[in-house]
């Protein structure tokens, strides 16, 4: 179960993002919850093989947006660097980036 104490020894930045939800643990903790079950997580690696940039670009683009507000620190960086290369529609291999993503989130879900 996620916990304050829990996404604190993760490495987020949970004041800043209680600040983000009025202050409101509860509040806070289900947007937590709420946001790693963005679907989005689980279709990224598959625009991505079909090498349509646009599409996850919009994508990781969205999931940055929801884990920064988050101030998700860890699993905002790796989302963070693969949106800036997408911008530029770099046409790399994003599978290093995409099992970043994938192993920072699974630790959250596991909590």
């Amino acid at each position: 179960m996620i916990t304050i104490e829990s996404l604190k020894s993760y490495g987020a930045n949970v004041e800043e993002g209680l600040a983000r939800c009025l202050n409101k643990e509860d509040f806070y903790i289900k947007m937590v919850n709420l946001g790693l079950k963005d679907e989005r997580f689980d279709k990224l690696a598959d625009i991505l093989a079909a090498k349509d940039l646009n599409s996850a670009f919009e994508a990781c683009h969205a999931l940055k947006g929801v884990i920064g507000n988050l101030a998700l620190t860890p699993l905002y960086e790796p989302i963070s660097k693969m949106t800036e290369l997408l911008r530029a529609r770099t046409d790399t291999d994003y599978s290093e980036l995409v099992a970043e993503v994938k192993s920072q989130r699974d630790k959250l879900l596991a909590m």
